[in-house]
């Protein structure tokens, strides 16, 4: 059993996504990031860097006791390696997945985020900044479609390169670009969305309940979980 702590974001999307394509057994852990649920100190003991996604693999790779994890990039490695899938063991194309997957965590994730926030999230325009933003946001898009023409995913086979790029791809409507100025990259994002996993883990988001992630049951789910793992 897996214990994900998580709040419908794309960092969080990236490992239901992983979740619902492996299949299996896992609980959502809801943390409500709207109201500071991230330091709370028993999530700080899993997640010192106050970010969710988290995990807790209650049965981890070579055994043993409980195993937390943080870093959406790194579980997802942690989990194609424990169950054999969407990376491979070795060679050219593990690298490619994983340089791709870095490439997120240190280019999309980080630019994307800035955009939405200069854009949508700030008191204050600061025209300058969202300038900026937007314009390395159509940069990267530009990388990734460049890369994308005659490939249906990133990396050879779906692997967790897609999963990582795609939900921050897929909120590109609140990013002030058009999707439709990168071909390659709109065909890719309809074929991901159009697996059945990625539909049961976009569902997950809708059906996220803010207020009971806050209520004393959440932070009761919080504790516990925390407390079955010996942390």
């Amino acid at each position: 059993m897996i214990d994900l702590f998580y709040s419908p974001t794309p960092n969080g999307q990236k490992i239901t996504l992983m979740l619902e394509e492996l299949g299996i057994d896992y609980r959502i852990v809801p943390i409500n990031i709207r109201k500071d649920d991230q330091f709370d100190p028993d999530f700080l003991k899993i997640s010192p860097n106050n970010r969710i996604p988290a995990i807790i693999d209650h049965k981890p790779i070579n055994g043993g006791k409980a195993m937390p994890l943080f870093e959406s990039g790194a579980i997802l490695e942690y989990l194609a390696d424990k169950n054999g899938r969407f990376l491979p063991t070795s060679g050219p194309l593990r690298y490619e997945a994983l340089q791709w997957l870095h490439w997120q965590m240190g280019g999309i994730g980080p630019m994307v985020g800035q955009n939405f926030h200069f854009n949508k999230a700030a008191p204050e325009k600061i025209p300058y900044a969202i300038e900026r933003y937007v314009n390395e946001t159509k940069r990267l898009y530009g990388v990734l479609d460049k890369h994308l023409k005659g490939k249906e995913f990133v990396a050879g086979d779906y692997s967790i390169a897609d999963m990582a790029l795609w939900p921050w791809i897929n909120r590109w409507e609140a990013q002030s670009v058009n999707i439709f100025d990168w071909p390659n990259l709109e065909a890719w994002l309809e074929r991901v969305a159009e697996r059945p996993a990625t539909e049961r883990a976009l569902d997950l988001s809708d059906a996220f309940d803010w207020d009971s992630a806050l209520n004393e049951d959440g932070k009761a789910s919080l504790k516990a979980a925390i407390e079955a793992a010996g942390l």
